[in-house]
């Protein structure tokens, strides 16, 4: 598959899953989509961001590798429609620690946001969460933080997710005490 042929395809949502069988099928290929995903100025950029994600479901460790970049990738990103597929794979890889101190801002922000959408809050919530299981410091504060939003803005992906993890942070930070 060519860029062009790519560009093509993407256009139509009919051809959305033939193109995720044709990448996963053809993993050297990848890199022309995360690319165009990365694309701001290609207005269906965000289709690449959903076959990325759609392709994770099944096959986590041909994404894997583009995690870091789509981590750098946030400073910039405006379109909240990639910001939810780059925080959702970010939730669901494991990320070098050099990423920690960002990550942790980028989604304290996003999370306590109320003008950004429920799913890249939950996400963002999830990718906090996961970075206390490498910094359990940081366990009684995020509990604090959930448990807040939870009250602020009780929407209920907020809620959903936000009440899993405070049941696991509450027991955790049992231990810690």
């Amino acid at each position: 598959m060519t860029k062009e042929e790519l560009l093509e395809l993407i256009v139509s949502w009919e051809n959305l899953p033939l193109l995720v069988r044709q990448l996963e099928s053809e993993p050297g290929k990848l890199r022309l989509l995360i690319d165009l995903a990365f694309n701001e100025q290609h207005p269906k950029s965000w289709r690449a961001a959903y076959i990325a994600d759609k392709i994770n479901d099944n096959h986590q460790e041909l994404i894997s590798p583009f995690i870091p970049e789509m981590i750098l990738r946030l400073k910039t990103e405006k379109n909240s429609s990639k910001k939810r597929h780059y925080l959702k794979l970010i939730s669901q890889h494991n990320f070098p620690r050099k990423f920690h101190s960002f990550l942790v801002d980028y989604c304290l922000e996003c999370f306590s946001s109320s003008s950004e959408p429920v799913a890249n809050r939950v996400h963002a919530m999830q990718v906090l969460f996961n970075i206390s299981e490498k910094e359990p410091g940081f366990k009684p504060e995020l509990l604090s933080i959930i448990e807040h939003e939870m009250e602020l803005h009780p929407t209920p992906g907020i809620v959903s997710r936000g009440k899993k993890l405070v049941k696991k942070l509450l027991e955790q930070t049992k231990e810690i005490r």
